[in-house]
C-alpha cells in the first residue's frame, strides 16, 4: 500500500483492495459495536478509536494480514488461549491472516478490554501531568 494521507476511515477503507475492504469493514464493525462511545479517527495514517482523547485501539490492513494495536501484556495474558492461533509480537501488534475468517467476537472483546484499560488508567491519574524531578548537581570546588 502506498503512503497516502487519508482524511477519514471511510477513505482509508476505500483505498484498500476490495477483498481487504470487506475484512477491514468487519474489524471496524466489531470495534464500533464493542465501544460505540469511542471517537473514530485516524492516527499514524490508520483507523484509530479513542476515548476521552486517549487511543484505545488501532487497526490496519497489509498485504497478507491485518493487525490491531496495541496488545498490552495484560491483554495478551487475558486472551492467551484465544490469541494462540495468531501472531502476537512484543511490539504490541496482533496479526490476523487474511486467509481466515475475521474473529469478530475476539476483536470486540479485545476492544472492550482496551477501553477498560484506558478508563482505569484515566481514573488512576495516569492522565495527570507528571512533575519532573530536578536533580541538582553539586558543583565540585576546585582548589
Amino acid at each position: 500500500m502506498a503512503k497516502t494521507q487519508f482524511t477519514s476511515v471511510n477513505e482509508y477503507l476505500k483505498a484498500q483492495p476490495k477483498s481487504l475492504q470487506d475484512i477491514l469493514s468487519r474489524v471496524r464493525g466489531a470495534i464500533r459495536t464493542a465501544v460505540p462511545q469511542a471517537e473514530e479517527t485516524l492516527s499514524y495514517g490508520i483507523p484509530t478509536y479513542k476515548l476521552n482523547g486517549r487511543p484505545v485501539l488501532y487497526f490496519a490492513g497489509w498485504k497478507r494480514h491485518y493487525s490491531i494495536y496495541p496488545s498490552t501484556a495484560a491483554l495478551v495474558a487475558a486472551f492467551k488461549d484465544q490469541l494462540s492461533p495468531y501472531e502476537v509480537n512484543g511490539k504490541g501488534t496482533i496479526r490476523f491472516p487474511l486467509s481466515e475468517p475475521v474473529p469478530s467476537k475476539l476483536i470486540a472483546d479485545i476492544a472492550r478490554f482496551r477501553a477498560d484499560e484506558v478508563a482505569r488508567r484515566r481514573t488512576a491519574g495516569a492522565d495527570a501531568p507528571r512533575k519532573r524531578s530536578r536533580v541538582r548537581r553539586q558543583s565540585s570546588q576546585r582548589s
